[in-house]
């Protein structure tokens, strides 16, 4: 297969991501060819022509759809704001690209339904980034719930927190407007839905509250705005297989930066996570003597690949990005036609179900079947 021509729409924190993971997946890897970056596109021209040259592009444009006729590309990620990932998948993938797009799926079911449309119809790959699944530590504990380690899973908890939006005084942005989904539910709670997805299960009902901390938040120019999606959300669920589940985000949570708290209860022992320290988990087994039990943590070393692509020591760490790396190449692995690991737009529209259906039994005050 010859070597993959990429485009990028967006070169903000994720559209960086994305860069240095077409830049580093054949280096980290090995058993690709390089990718060539050809088109970069954001809102201006100087702006993009900038980033062009940072993240090694050969060409940048304003002009997003300039990039759906560029026969040098064949595959555009998407990393601009929720609300473009719908017009913009779709165009890329009638276009004829395969699509690599930024979580949420999109910002309303019926728009989320139109892309898996979309990709059906044109036959190409596309995935959406949701990229903690995708760490060795998830996978390692994946092939223990296979193997029965814990036992039958009986109970899941799993919570997900940041603080950048804990006080009351930060300046409202594009994340508060409704034009850009739920609030915590699509810009957290999606990812909570990848990991369950990846070990136990998707959601089949669901039960939820919504929480809004502060009514209004300060303008840059003075003058205030009302907040108008939720900061918060609990939710009961039943995953597949009748699996009693619960979930808590909050994008309000005064001392938590990228926690994602993972339990889950079998009945020959648990399995404890924590994004804050991605690069361990602890197994508890009910084996030898009750005076003797206990949690034993496990740190991420080169047996838990690919870890080992990236580092031959264990207790090393890798980090977020590192996690984009390996989310790439599962994205050449589909393109290349081989077994791969990703969400792709029919589970992406699974968790957009999820999301809907919580958003639904919250406005209707009852638990609410996932389609």
């Amino acid at each position: 297969m010859a070597a993959i021509g990429v485009g990028l729409i967006g070169t903000g924190y994720m559209g960086k991501c994305h860069a240095l993971a077409w830049n580093n997946v054949a280096t980290i890897f090995g058993d690709v060819d390089r990718p060539r970056l050809v088109h970069l596109a954001d809102r201006n021209s100087e702006f993009a022509a900038a980033r062009a040259r940072e993240f090694g592009f050969a060409r940048a444009t304003a002009d997003w759809r300039a990039l759906l006729s560029d026969p040098e590309v064949d595959v555009i990620s998407i990393t601009t704001p929720n609300q473009f990932h719908a017009e913009m998948a779709i165009a890329a993938l009638d276009a004829g690209k395969h699509v690599w797009c930024e979580k949420p799926m999109a910002t309303s079911l019926a728009d989320a339904e139109r892309m898996l449309a979309a990709a059906t119809r044109s036959g190409r790959v596309a995935i959406i980034g949701y990229n903690y699944i995708q760490n060795p530590v998830m996978r390692h504990m994946r092939k223990l719930l296979e193997e029965g380690a814990i036992g039958t899973v009986t109970q899941v908890r799993i919570e997900m927190d940041e603080d950048f939006m804990a006080d009351p005084e930060a300046p409202f942005s594009p994340r508060s407007e409704k034009a850009s989904g739920y609030g915590a539910l699509d810009d957290f709670a999606v990812h909570t839905l990848s990991l369950l997805w990846s070990l136990v299960g998707h959601a089949r009902s669901v039960m939820t509250d919504l929480g809004k901390p502060y009514a209004d938040r300060p303008l840059a120019d003075g003058g205030r705005r009302t907040v108008e999606n939720h900061d918060q959300a609990s939710v009961l669920m039943r995953l597949e297989g009748g699996i009693p589940a619960v979930l808590m985000v909050n994008r309000a949570a005064w001392g938590r930066k990228g926690r994602i708290a993972l339990q889950i209860f079998g009945s020959a022992g648990a399995l404890v996570y924590d994004q804050e320290r991605m690069n361990e988990f602890q197994i508890y087994r009910v084996a030898g003597p009750t005076g003797e039990q206990g949690f034993v943590t496990v740190l991420a070393g080169p047996q838990h690949r690919p870890y080992d692509r990236f580092v031959p020591a264990p207790g090393h760490s890798l980090g977020f990005n590192d996690l984009k790396v390996v989310e790439c190449r599962e994205l050449v692995a589909a393109i290349s036609g081989e077994p791969f690991r990703a969400v792709d737009f029919a589970a992406g529209l699974r968790i957009e179900r999820s999301v809907h259906a919580m958003a639904q039994s919250f406005a209707e005050r009852r638990w609410v079947d996932v389609a």
